[in-house]
């Protein structure tokens, strides 16, 4: 399996190699070290290895040819300008200086200081310096914004001209620093020689394909699973050349995919329209485990008390959101709704292990004083992702106040099941799929994404009446599918249908839906993933 993060904070990567080791096969995990050397542990029966992936074509060739070609105002570099407007502050510091020192008495002061009249012209002379520094240092500023947004006309140009020149090999031009993920993978992969090779997400994909032809080229008949976490032209764009870039890249590779897994049948059927896939891939939900291993639960403090760590009682109505914090996720419509729910309480388990809150949570807290509200919002901390939904059950409803984003749209989120497991009535945003589920099941309310009063409107119906959203759950099938547990199946019958000498059921002809449960023949894998 390849993955592009350190795979702690990665839990459906973690759930695969956990899950696909347990089924019998022989699993080795490659992610990315955060140092210099190969890190190792194990998650249950799966090896995880983190590589180094040194980085140096991440900067992009326009940031080291200067900036002056975009404004013949600004310097060279940043570095430049830095140097300048610290050189021009030391001059005038030390202008300063030899003034006080002309005034002052007491000893060095006929080396030191100087007349008033001697520092005038020098005086003049450093102010229209810093003058002209920081007018230049502005023009850099501005330089390097437009070079890294590649935002111009002239980089929109570059861009066309390379994707219709390049098509699907456009990324090499684009975003030559996939090349720094496939220098690092490559040997370790190559040195393993597996049967089979799980690619987790799009810059994965490239890595895997390009290993997977390599092997094919000797005679090895590895098979490619590409598992698309996201819809990359849906996801937020760094500048304008992100986008293309990974599009071009992800085109390319994803001819060489054996099988594709997906987490959802909206986003299947668009990479089946995006890449004209002969079969429609495979769909393995963002589903929480109910079942945790031993070793997961070993050492780990039992499930904590969500009201207990509110310090509210039973009574009280509260609202649970469980998840990071950024500037789409809708957080603020939570917090803004307290104003008009004056007895309503929100838990926000947003404090990732470290402890050190996400960039926009202080953006909330912020909110929080401004509005008043700080007594009835609680932000907690994580806790392990088997425990969510134990954790949750026992606050009134969840909320999910997602924005509308095209990658927002196509998936059913991790919380979505959390909440689900939870039993929970939902309140959740207009995004298609979700909104489409909780209205189909009756498990919640649907809410206009970022209009408060409607959020409000949403969560007094449920506080009104819980049990009516509740009844979702007594259908046995619905929760049942739901699970890590049920998903699992689903990755092991892909393996053992693409791997010679194992007898897998037939691929099930709705995909969203889990392979039946019970062990396919040949459980006993001796192939390596």
């Amino acid at each position: 399996m390849l993955v592009d993060n350190g795979v702690r904070n990665d839990s459906r990567v973690q759930k695969s190699a956990r899950s696909a080791a347990e089924a019998g096969w022989d699993v080795i995990l490659f992610g990315i070290s955060n140092t210099r050397e190969i890190q190792t542990w194990n998650i249950g029966d799966a090896e995880v290895r983190l590589v180094p992936k040194p980085s140096p074509l991440s900067h992009r060739r326009q940031e080291m040819k200067g900036l002056r070609y975009r404004s013949p105002l600004a310097y060279r570099s940043s570095d430049v300008a830095s140097f300048r407007r610290q050189q021009v502050k030391a001059w005038r510091a030390d202008l300063r200086f030899r003034a006080a020192a002309a005034k002052a008495d007491g000893p060095g002061k006929p080396s030191a200081g100087g007349s008033a009249a001697r520092l005038v012209v020098p005086k003049a002379a450093a102010k229209a310096t810093s003058k002209w520094v920081g007018l230049r240092s502005r023009a850099t500023r501005r330089a390097k914004r437009k070079r890294t947004k590649f935002d111009t006309p002239l980089d929109k140009a570059i861009i066309k001209f390379w994707q219709v020149s390049k098509g699907e090999r456009a990324w090499r031009k684009l975003l030559p620093y996939l090349w720094d993920y496939e220098l690092a993978f490559a040997k370790h992969i190559d040195e393993l020689e597996p049967d089979l090779i799980h690619a987790h997400d799009f810059r994965m994909l490239g890595v895997g394909a390009r290993a997977a032809v390599r092997l094919r080229a000797t005679g090895r008949p590895v098979k490619l699973v590409w598992d698309a976490h996201e819809f990359v032209p849906g996801l937020h764009s760094h500048h304008e050349r992100w986008i293309p870039g990974h599009v071009a890249w992800e085109k390319e590779h994803a001819v060489f995919s054996d099988a594709v897994i997906t987490v959802s049948p909206s986003l299947a059927e668009l990479l089946v329209k995006g890449h004209k896939l002969k079969e429609t891939p495979y769909v393995v939900l963002n589903a929480p485990v109910m079942q945790p291993a031993p070793d997961e639960v070993a050492d780990v403090e039992p499930t904590p008390d969500l009201r207990e760590l509110c310090g509210i009682d039973e009574d009280t109505p509260l609202l649970a959101y469980c998840g990071g914090i950024n500037p789409v996720r809708g957080v603020e419509t939570m917090i803004e709704g307290l104003v008009k729910m004056p007895d309503v309480h929100v838990a926000l388990v947003s404090l990732p292990p470290s402890g050190k809150p996400f960039p926009a949570t202080a953006k909330i807290i912020e909110l929080i004083e401004e509005l008043g509200v700080g007594d009835r919002v609680h932000v907690l901390p994580f806790v392990p992702h088997w425990q969510v939904p134990e954790f949750l059950s026992t606050a009134d409803a969840a909320v999910s106040p997602l924005h509308h984003l095209a990658n927002h749209e196509l998936a059913l989120s991790n919380k979505f099941f959390e909440y689900s497991q939870a039993r929970l009535p939902l309140v959740v945003s207009d995004i298609r799929t979700m909104a489409e589920m909780v209205e189909r099941t009756g498990q919640g309310e649907v809410f206009k994404a970022q209009d408060v009063d409607d959020y409000v409107r949403a969560v007094k119906a449920v506080l009104a009446n819980p049990d009516r959203y509740r009844k979702a759950y007594e259908d046995p099938e619905l929760l049942a599918k739901w699970t890590w547990e049920a998903q699992a199946v689903v990755l092991d019958e892909i393996y053992s249908r693409l791997l010679p000498g194992t007898e897998a059921p037939a691929a099930p002809k709705d995909r969203s839906r889990p392979a039946p449960t019970a062990e396919p023949e040949g459980s006993g894998h001796e192939s390596t993933v």
